[in-house]
């Protein structure tokens, strides 16, 4: 036996048996521009790529720290609703579903709404949690609009809410679309009670969200290259059978075409916020 089989060979072999120490999150791919970016550097850049400032999705934790003083604020307490009222079942059951996305999320529902200081003015925020099965639009989600706008007048406080959604909850049929014009009201009511209403459409807002309480903000904000839509961009390329131009229902097609009042940056989105509701709020004084 030679110094390669008794020597070098063991020693290749006990390093191939060695697990890598690396962690499996260290490393976070741009799906802007496909660049491999450190974790932590993206989240300090308030998970914006900083090669091609593409806006990934947050959830309503990272949202709160980012926008109220100091990352200062106290969740507001949701209604809860009733699990899978219509017993329905696709793949899997809607209870088990509905357990896997809470096991994933620090929240019961696809919404979470809070309190707080931006700035010098009190303010509610309410988040969509497109992480929690695709934000869809159930009981849940009414129930925490409607206890937003309820908190916002009660505090006389504006109320801005974030938009993330792939339209209605299937698993709860009727009872998904009902939210439409129950959250409609709420916003009505609010408007009633000259307080401001912000909207800010981030990437996707989609289906009977944007039907309903997400297009009626007295200003409607959103994130750079969100898609805002009803029916996406493949449905009615497949309907019309035409070519769609480009960027059909970006954040930047709308703002052309009049359906949006500006993009603003992730980076400048709490100042715009706190100097917007300045004014507001002094004319509804």
């Amino acid at each position: 036996m030679n110094w390669l089989t008794k020597i070098v060979r063991p020693k290749i072999q006990s390093l191939i048996g060695q697990k890598s120490e690396t962690p499996d999150n260290l490393w976070h791919k741009c799906k802007g521009c496909g660049q491999l970016l450190y974790v932590s550097d993206i989240e300090k850049n308030l998970n914006i790529c900083p090669n091609c400032d593409h806006h990934h999705r947050i959830g309503p934790t990272e949202r709160f720290k980012n926008l109220f003083n100091n990352g200062d604020y106290g969740l507001i307490e949701l209604p809860t609703a009733t699990d899978d009222p219509l017993k329905f079942k696709d793949q899997k059951k809607y209870t088990e579903r509905l357990k896997i996305a809470r096991n994933n999320s620090e929240y019961q529902d696809a919404i979470a709404v809070a309190y707080g200081k931006m700035g010098s003015i009190n303010t509610v925020i309410a988040v969509q949690n497109f992480l929690f099965m695709g934000g869809s639009m159930g009981v849940g989600v009414g129930n925490g609009i409607v206890a937003a706008a309820k908190h916002a007048i009660e505090k006389k406080a504006p109320l801005v809410l974030f938009t993330a959604a792939g339209g209605a909850r299937m698993q709860e049929g009727i009872l998904s679309l009902m939210q439409m014009p129950r959250c409609t009201v709420a916003v009505a009511q609010l408007k009633e009670a000259g307080l401001p209403y912000i909207v800010v459409l981030t990437d996707p807002t989609t289906g009977g969200v944007t039907a309903s309480y997400a297009m009626l903000g007295d200003i409607q904000i959103a994130e750079p290259n969100a898609l805002i839509c009803f029916a996406g961009p493949r449905v009615i390329k497949d309907t019309i059978r035409e070519e769609l131009p480009e960027g059909f229902q970006k954040s930047e097609y709308l703002l052309e075409h009049g359906m949006i009042d500006m993009i603003v940056n992730r980076a400048d989105l709490r100042d715009k916020l706190t100097q917007l509701l300045g004014l507001l709020m002094n004319k509804a004084a």
